[in-house]
């Protein structure tokens, strides 16, 4: 039935175990109910204890974590595979426009002598960093990270220090 080590301890709705999105409060189960919720985040997960995984609730399709005995593995979405294509497209469209335009001032270069003779490379900086900001961006709000509360939460934490 489970596969875990002898000190790890199983997923159950009675013990207290560490949020796996805020990573900062910690998910127990709640009153009258077959769910569990985070303190800090106020994130609602169903457990599947058979399987020692957890889903969040308020998405579709869902998140799902597997619990090791000792902390969260994964954070996938049920059901959905992310493919080398993708990855392969996502690189392309930080990597491509920037080698364009580095190649360009490369090719024709401002003379040294000019005022912005430092524009291209800059240019082509701002290009590659936009680039994998949005990349970055995308898959954050695909996998829905908190990532304003979360640091909010630790920048408490430090502050309380």
């Amino acid at each position: 039935m489970n596969s875990l080590p002898n000190s790890a301890k199983p997923l159950t709705y009675q013990g207290i175990y560490p949020c796996p999105i805020c990573r900062a409060g910690e998910i127990q189960s709640m009153l009258l109910m077959d769910a569990m919720a985070c303190d800090s985040c106020r994130q609602i997960f169903i457990a599947d204890l058979d399987k020692q995984i957890l889903k969040m609730t308020d998405r579709q399709p869902p998140l799902v974590w597997r619990w090791n005995g000792k902390n969260w593995m994964g954070g996938h979405l049920e059901g959905v595979e992310w493919g080398w294509t993708i990855w392969v497209l996502a690189i392309a469209f930080v990597v491509l426009p920037a080698t364009l335009i580095g190649l360009s001032a490369y090719t024709f270069p401002p003379e040294p002598t000019s005022r912005f003779y430092w524009f291209p490379l800059v240019w082509t900086g701002l290009t590659f960093l936009s680039h994998l900001t949005i990349i970055l961006w995308l898959v954050t709000e695909f996998y829905q990270f908190p990532i304003r509360m979360y640091l909010r939460i630790r920048l408490q934490q430090l502050w309380d220090r």
